[in-house]
């Protein structure tokens, strides 16, 4: 700490004599000279501040390193990044799940449903919920309403897994 101190005032000697120049030959201009070396004097405060902070505080590290990747690897598609995005809003509130991730999760129903069973989602409204379950056809039917609360709870993690292993299992 006394370091710091001798730093700071060694610091402040050029700008005191400055301030004692303009005093003795600008006495008109000393007050705007007192406002800059008061602002001098704030910044070197507060440097010896910093200082002192950062001895006193240990640095800290990352509670998980980070994933190092091979040159191999391939970057993160932004599709992925975008569905990532879209279930995390889903899952927050009950507005951004119906026009999000409802989408998202009935394409996805759609698309399962076309190419493995050769059942269109739209066509015959039992066979769809039959197969892709009770929980899943409630949250993809044609009729699906709007919440009714905007603001509410969207899906659990809990709710999230069920559906995609319903989705998983056609």
């Amino acid at each position: 700490m006394t370091r710091d101190l001798r730093g700071a005032v060694r610091a402040l000697v050029g700008p005191t004599l400055a301030l004692a120049v303009v005093g003795a030959f600008a006495p008109g201009s000393l007050e705007p000279a007192v406002r800059v070396y008061a602002l001098v004097v704030c910044a070197v405060a507060l440097r010896v501040a910093l200082r002192a902070l950062r001895r006193s505080f240990p640095p800290t590290h990352a509670l998980r390193r980070p994933a190092t990747r091979d040159s191999g690897d391939q970057p993160r598609p932004s599709s992925l990044a975008r569905i990532e995005h879209e279930t995390a809003l889903g899952m927050a509130g009950a507005f951004d799940l119906h026009f999000h991730l409802v989408p998202r999760i009935r394409a996805i129903a759609a698309g399962l449903l076309a190419s493995r069973r050769r059942v269109s989602i739209d066509d015959a409204p039992e066979t769809p919920g039959e197969i892709l379950g009770p929980e899943v056809w409630a949250l993809v039917r044609p009729d699906g309403a709007l919440p009714e609360d905007r603001l509410a709870r969207g899906l659990s993690t809990a709710e999230l897994r069920r559906i995609v292993e319903s989705l998983e299992r056609i």
